[in-house]
């Protein structure tokens, strides 16, 4: 039996995500961000920390809230190389 090796882990970004949404709205913070997409700030401290990934349902209510295109946001958390 063999297995095929794992892909390497690519580390995300969510800085850059929230950070930029945050800039480009004249949000506050991350607690104006989560009242925006009605989503609780501590969530958004998980993600900020790495113990929660970006996952779909956060990006496509950044996507409905802010009408950021999806490939955007997926740029941005693209790790910068």
């Amino acid at each position: 039996m063999t297995t095929t090796p794992r892909r390497p882990h690519k580390p995300r970004n969510p800085h850059r995500l929230l950070d930029t949404v945050i800039a480009r709205h004249d949000l506050k913070n991350d607690a104006a961000l989560g009242k925006a997409l009605q989503v609780s700030a501590p969530r958004l401290s998980k993600i900020r920390h790495g113990k929660l990934a970006v996952n779909a349902d956060l990006v496509l209510r950044i996507h409905e809230t802010f009408m950021i295109p999806i490939a955007e946001l997926k740029s941005l958390t693209m790790e910068c190389l």
